[in-house]
């Protein structure tokens, strides 16, 4: 019997690469810092040496006054600790990254400029409760910018010491001044940089294949022990050839339980991702400028979307609503009559004439162009537009029009008929959301969910719309209860409230992380 005696010299190779290899997969960047509780949040702020030397953070030496035991002093906080309380608490969601234009929240840039006039006590006060700041009267600033900014609120942070606030200040300053931008996470523009992600997948295939090469020499090491154990006891033993080995029960069954772990866990992770499209942007069959009508001409969303008040759903608005503005407004300062003609030609209405068109539901696609083409061909002459141009725009948004107003794929080849707009914010089915709690009970703006509509030419989906999103904003948000009758039934808070035991009470305290609220 002959037993070779090469194959624990490469096992030991092999374990010698994998453990050399493996300080690089799995080691972590020693320049990133987590919060961890007890440190940032917890008021217990810790800076580091390297941190100060590479972002020009100002010192114990350089700050205005002098910090108690544990304390930041005015001007001494860390931008690199801002920037994790940035994320952390979800800064973003309201204000622009670079610090210099407004938002659903003002620009941040210059705030503590602004904010001189008042003790910093103040400022810190703004950052952890603005409407308690607001309540007291004692802020000429915060009053300000309150009547500059209602009825939009700032979020409540409670957790915040007076230091993290410093930290957040010296985030701020530096990516405002440039001296913390591009290792804050700003680009050279000024804007917010993508974060880049790194492609590990070359390292999981090579640890793949590093476990199945050490899984066969093992099997491989296995037979040859048992081939020497049964020759040793005068038995006539016999190799078990590689395809044994494969075929064995013992590796079927390891590979089974690495499908069901792979498909278990490719399930889970594609059932997390269910409506999280975040920045989804699709094409809608009218181009519909939010920025004209919410912002430029300030209609107010729940005129459109009146369902927000009164219903789990927003509703999308019929073309009656968008016909009660357009009877009057027939030509588009961006598109011209290219896109109102659209709202015209799905519900019937001549602007020729200033009425709606009898049996207009029974005519052919032929006859509704007819109509309108010598509306557009009239209204652009009107408008200035050159003669020898007319027939190609005609013919233009005539094919606009039926592109816009039919589809192929659901068999709707009429163009008379409702606009079929494009949905852009969805739940999974298991979620349970109600706009009207949230628009009428908890006086929240549409903005808070939906991102700054009024700058939006084409909306996209402004946030996540995930679970953890939600439960975050349920345990800083407080409820409205002041004259509030949806919380009348309270009792027990209101008095606390009056005695001066708490400050305010949050949708977490009224049952807002119980799970049967959304998933029931």
């Amino acid at each position: 019997m002959t037993y070779s005696t090469k194959t624990p010299q490469y096992l030991l190779l092999l374990l010698g690469l994998f453990a050399f290899g493996g300080g690089t997969a799995f080691g972590q960047d020693s320049t990133s810092q987590a919060l961890t509780p007890g440190s940032v949040l917890e008021g217990n702020p810790a800076t580091t040496p390297a941190a100060n030397a590479n972002n020009n953070v100002p010192t114990a030496d350089d700050a205005t006054a002098p910090a108690p035991d544990g304390a930041v002093a005015e001007g001494a906080g860390d931008p690199a600790l801002g920037k994790d309380i940035w994320k952390t608490v979800g800064c973003q969601q309201c204000h622009s990254g670079n610090m210099k234009d407004n938002m659903t929240g003002p620009a941040l840039g210059g705030v503590q400029e602004r904010w001189a006039g008042e003790p910093r006590e103040h400022l810190y006060r703004w950052v952890q409760n603005s409407q308690k700041l607001i309540g007291t009267g004692e802020s000429a600033r915060a009053l300000a910018v309150w009547n500059e900014w209602k009825p939009t609120q700032m979020s409540t942070y409670p957790n915040l010491s007076d230091g993290d606030v410093e930290h957040l200040l010296a985030y701020i300053n530096g990516v405002y001044t440039g001296t913390f931008g591009q290792s804050a996470g700003i680009g050279p523009d000024g804007n917010a940089a993508q974060a880049v992600e790194t492609d590990n997948t070359w390292l999981f295939v090579i640890l793949g294949v590093s476990l199945l090469l050490l899984s066969l020499i093992l099997a491989r090491i296995t037979s040859n022990l048992q081939y020497m154990v049964a020759s040793s006891e005068g038995a006539a033993p016999t190799r078990r050839t590689l395809v044994q080995v494969l075929t064995s029960r013992g590796v079927i069954a390891f590979a089974v339980f690495a499908l069901v772990v792979l498909f278990g866990y490719t399930t889970v992770n594609h059932a997390i991702d269910l409506g999280r499209q975040q920045d989804y942007q699709p094409g809608q069959p009218i181009k519909f400028n939010h920025q004209v009508h919410a912002g430029i001409h300030k209609i107010e969303c729940q005129y459109c979307h009146d369902g927000a008040r009164r219903s789990k759903h927003s509703v999308i608005p019929a073309v009656n609503t968008c016909m009660n503005c357009h009877r009057a407004i027939n030509y588009g300062s961006n598109y011209g009559t290219a896109e109102i003609t659209k709202i015209f030609a799905s519900i019937g209405w001549d602007p020729l004439e200033g009425a709606y068109i009898a049996n207009y539901d029974q005519m052919t696609n032929d006859q509704v162009k007819d109509i309108y083409r010598k509306w557009i061909a009239n209204k652009n002459l009107t408008e200035g537009v050159e003669a020898d141009d007319i027939e190609n725009i005609v013919e233009e948004q005539l094919e606009g029009i039926e592109k816009a107003l039919t589809n192929e794929y659901t068999g709707d080849q009429r163009i008379a008929g409702p606009i079929e707009w494009v949905r852009i914010h969805n739940v999974p089915d298991h979620v349970y959301f109600n706009h009207a709690q949230h628009v009428t009970v908890g006086n929240l703006k549409c903005q808070n969910c939906h991102g700054p509509v009024q700058e939006m030419v084409e909306v996209y989906q402004y946030s996540p719309l995930s679970m953890g999103w939600c439960i975050n904003c349920h345990r800083e948000t407080e409820v409205q209860f002041n004259d509030n009758a949806y919380y009348e039934s309270y009792e027990r808070y209101h008095e606390e409230l009056k005695a001066g035991v708490r400050d305010g009470v949050t949708v977490e305290d009224v049952g807002g992380l119980n799970c049967q609220r959304c998933h029931y």
